[in-house]
């Protein structure tokens, strides 16, 4: 059933359509959605993710009569390009996204292109519980800012993995990492770019060899990034030989470098959400021992979202369903470690009583670091840094 209150919060948005000469209450896109089939381009990698879709997809065709399609992505790209060649080839309208799980580089692109329909974001009404003030990244995706043309639907921070059983003290910089990797042969791998694990991770490593981490806040100069990267390649190139097959070969993605952990082939595994490692421990994938932990410095920590193609078929029900992401139900969902344990968006200290109680019922799990244990949070660098990093790679490492 919908929610009175939701209904309420309902009645009170506006939302301007493309091409429209007025501003049409959410509760007209309501009856527009019903029967509406929203095609929700989202990354497919991971069990607990594509489950937590499912189940919002068996919502959202209950409550609003909404099919939800997750098509299933393995880089996000793939939906940025193909949205691009629609509005190349003049497909203004009736197009093969209505949804996309993005941020980053890739919403920077969909933004500087005009690939994206909005602003819409203000308009929803579960909008009043996002924590503005307290997680500013949900206006700003990497350093650029949002402008009301996705939605954040999550929060994420880049966290380390270990067993305390085979690591009890692990090291607490890329520095002291490379040393026990060179100590410790074979026994340190990550994901290769561009999946976004082993991206990150190759910024964490520009975080601590570039010498001044606040020019990552500016886009990536080409006259200087040879200079900027050299000691990051230094350090590469160094421990190079010491990691798992002697850095021949890398794992294709993060689930791949968790098996590697979980058959105990290597000592440390990588997650961006700080609640993964214990939904696999849950699964009985890693063992009673697992525990994640943070650098020194700190490490990244972003906002994801979602955001409606120029074109989508079904803007009326893309934005029903963004609107549905953002309720307290969804996001306590989401936030459960027995299932993603995604970090919620929302200001959980401003919700009704109900609302609140649903969070803090959640267990947080025997490898999650409480909020105050992930601090210092790295803001993420400009988006054209990990785009150049990658390509830097390529060249390098993958041919």
């Amino acid at each position: 059933m919908l929610t009175r209150r939701w209904l309420l919060g309902a009645g009170l948005a506006c939302v301007t359509l493309p091409g429209a000469l007025r501003a049409a209450p959410f509760s007209e896109l309501l009856a527009s959605a019903r029967g509406q089939t929203v095609y929700f381009n989202a990354w497919g990698g991971s069990d607990a993710i594509n489950g937590y879709i499912a189940w919002v997809g068996r919502q959202v065709a209950e409550r609003f009569g909404i099919t939800l399609v997750h098509v299933k992505l393995t880089d996000t790209a793939e939906a940025v390009a193909r949205v691009l060649a629609e509005k190349t080839a003049g497909r203004e309208e009736g197009g093969s996204i209505d949804l996309i799980w993005i941020n980053g580089e890739n919403f920077k692109a969909m933004k500087e292109q005009n690939l994206l329909f909005g602003p819409f974001v203000e308009n929803l009404p579960n909008w009043a519980h996002v924590d503005v003030a307290g997680k500013p990244t949900v206006l700003m995706d990497f350093t650029e800012p949002t402008d009301g043309l996705e939605a954040p639907w999550g929060m994420a921070q880049f966290v380390f993995i270990h067993d305390l059983a085979r690591v009890p003290d692990p090291p607490r910089s890329i520095a002291g990492l490379f040393r026990w990797a060179a100590a410790h042969p074979g026994r340190l791998t990550w994901p290769a770019p561009p999946d976004f694990i082993g991206s990150t991770f190759l910024k964490h490593v520009l975080y601590e060899t570039i010498g001044d981490p606040t020019r990552l806040r500016q886009p990536a100069d080409p006259a200087t990034f040879e200079a900027d990267t050299a000691p990051l390649w230094t350090a590469l190139d160094t421990v190079r030989p010491h990691l798992w097959r002697q850095g021949r070969t890398w794992p294709a993605s993060g689930p791949a470098l968790h098996q590697l952990f979980e058959d105990g082939e290597v000592d440390f595994s990588m997650a961006f959400n700080p609640a993964e490692a214990s939904t696999l421990v849950n699964e009985g994938r890693f063992p009673p021992t697992t525990r994640t932990f943070i650098l020194e410095q700190g490490t990244i920590g972003n906002t994801h979202f979602v955001a409606i193609p120029f074109n989508a078929s079904a803007p009326e029900a893309a934005q029903i369903v963004a609107d549905f992401l953002l309720s307290p139900e969804a996001q306590a969902k989401k936030q459960d470690p027995t299932g993603w344990g995604d970090l919620t968006v929302l200001a959980v200290d401003r919700l009704p009583e109900a609302d609140r109680e649903g969070f803090d019922a959640l267990p947080r799990g025997p490898a999650t670091l409480a909020p105050e244990q992930l601090r210092p949070v790295l803001l993420e660098p400009d988006a054209s840094w990990m785009t150049a990093l990658e390509t830097a790679w390529r060249d390098r490492y993958a041919r």
